[in-house]
């Protein structure tokens, strides 16, 4: 069992469960990758980036986000699909996913739902919601850590 959250400096080094929480971006938009990292960066959360898909699920692989922020249309895997495989493996399941897009039309609002995806945002979002979401699932993991 892990110990208390109070840990000492010196413990917290440890390759422990980072107490800072990670945020997966996911955009063929290299500008909008960049917007978004600075906006979480100057947060206070990690990011991590993927141009689509497909780099998405290769980041999985070596790190597990608190929550995964992904664009609908993009090359070689979209949105869609990298829910779909989310949802699908069994070790990333639970991993909360907000799909940011500018397709706000209620047929892929509702696809997305039944993909499991936690949350639709259209663009252009405010940064204050996309930051009130991405804090609202980064405290739930804490919570869940905590557990």
């Amino acid at each position: 069992p892990r110990g208390p959250h109070g840990q000492d400096p010196v413990a917290a080094l440890a390759p422990v469960v980072p107490q800072i929480p990670l945020v997966l971006v996911v955009d063929d938009s290299i500008t909008v990758r960049r917007v978004t990292q600075r906006l979480l960066q100057r947060e206070g959360y990690r990011v991590s980036l993927a141009a689509d898909g497909l780099q998405a699920l290769e980041r999985l692989q070596q790190e597990r986000p608190a929550v995964v922020l992904s664009d609908i249309e993009m090359p070689r895997m979209d949105g869609f699909d990298l829910a779909r495989n989310i949802r699908g493996d069994a070790a990333l399941a639970e991993l909360p996913i907000i799909m940011i897009t500018s397709r706000i039309a209620e047929k892929h609002r509702d696809y997305a739902r039944d993909l499991g995806v936690n949350h639709y945002l259209g663009k252009p979002y405010s940064e204050e919601e996309l930051l009130r979401l991405v804090r609202a699932y980064t405290s739930d993991t804490a919570t869940l850590a905590a557990a």
